[in-house]
């Protein structure tokens, strides 16, 4: 059985999206991948270690990662369940138009310099309206391929996306805390635990994940319960049983912290992206 599954939700002279789940039995680095193409993976279920030279990158819900043509590449899973995300090919020569010249290494070959971005709700909410949207079959091609390029802008755009800071120490150290949280979404950590796991402070801990982040670790810690929900909103008919199984205390805390992250409540995400 192939460790990957991947769904072709649209594909136009213009975008390529898809959909891409993975088992996640290789826990150990994988043999060294290539891109044929470049294009910006959007994760939004489980997570994976993603290894392009020393370098390696939690990828997670909050993240756009950027796969490079020809950039050799391996993955590992330290944590089961395997993972999915959403993958969006743009046409080289827009992606060039839409991407700012400091997000890309000088040369005629269209490569990013970095291997990820932070994104903001914004960016996580269109990604999931347009696989929910794809999937149901209720976005038509040009509703799809507008929705896919206004996420890449959200996701490149300068205001909205943050780079990871600080030494690269300090990096790894917030990847050792993402792994954490991302272990037990539902399980209410608390900052002592989470320090402990990784083996520093919990002041040291704070410090560095805002200095990394540009966010609060427990603000980091929300975002993936909210992003977790916009992926299963389709899949369960009782909000509050989704909000209780997330780690919220109440269906009006999920609620409400769902309405400022989003810009609209759970429901109403459901009726725009599912028709229900």
């Amino acid at each position: 059985m192939s460790e990957f599954t991947v769904h072709t939700l649209l594909k136009t002279p213009t975008v390529t999206v898809r959909d891409v789940y993975c088992r996640g039995e290789c826990k150990h680095r994988s043999a060294e991948e290539c891109a044929a193409a470049t294009h910006l993976v959007f994760p939004y279920r489980g997570v994976y270690v993603r290894h392009v030279g020393e370098q390696a990158s939690v990828a997670e819900a909050s993240q756009v990662l950027f796969f490079n043509a020809g950039e050799g590449y391996r993955v590992s899973h330290p944590i089961e369940g395997g993972d999915a995300s959403l993958s969006v090919s743009v046409a080289e020569p827009m992606l060039r138009e839409m991407a700012p010249k400091a997000l890309l290494r000088e040369g005629e070959e269209l490569s990013f310099r970095q291997p990820r971005l932070r994104i903001d709700p914004r960016a996580q909410s269109l990604a999931m309206l347009l696989r929910h949207s794809l999937r149901q079959g209720i976005a038509e091609p040009l509703e799809a391929e507008s929705l896919a390029l206004t996420l890449v802008q959200r996701a490149l755009g300068p205001r909205t996306a943050h780079a990871a800071g600080a030494s690269a120490g300090q990096q790894r150290l917030v990847e050792r805390a993402k792994l954490v949280l991302v272990s037990d979404l539902s399980r209410r950590w608390t900052l002592a635990e989470i320090a402990a796991e990784v083996g520093v402070s919990p002041v040291y801990l704070t410090q560095v994940f805002q200095r990394v982040e540009g966010l609060p670790l427990y603000r980091y810690q929300l975002r993936l319960r909210l992003a977790r929900a916009l992926d299963l909103l389709g899949e369960y008919e009782d909000l509050s049983a989704l909000s209780l199984d997330l780690g919220f205390s109440s269906h009006s805390h999920f609620s409400a912290a769902f309405q400022q992250t989003y810009g609209r409540s759970p429901s109403e995400f459901r009726q725009s992206a599912l028709r229900r």
